[in-house]
């Protein structure tokens, strides 16, 4: 048995429209999400600045909560987060 070339190979995505992104909910890959503690929580948003699909929703100048319908669960919030207010949990403990 030989598997195919990448020439045989089907495209795996094709991106017809700009900025679509919140068309397509992605949240369901993820294993663990972040939660954040707001008594811990000084608004810095380096959260929100440093995310890589725009699932922090801010409010007034204040980090308000997560897009989890749009949030991978990467970390990247929970890492850049100077007073370590955001913390990932495993999906299915909330």
């Amino acid at each position: 048995m030989s598997l195919p070339g990448w020439k045989e190979m089907p495209e795996g995505i094709v991106i017809l429209d700009a900025g679509n992104a919140q068309e397509y909910e992605t949240g369901s890959w993820r294993t663990f999400r972040p939660v954040v503690d707001k008594g811990k929580c000084t608004n810095c948003l380096f959260c929100w600045i440093y995310c890589p699909d725009t699932s922090v929703m801010v409010k007034d100048g204040k980090m308000v909560d997560f897009d989890y319908a749009h949030c991978k669960g990467c970390g990247i919030c929970s890492k850049v987060c100077p007073v370590k207010a955001i913390n990932m949990v495993g999906e299915g403990s909330l």
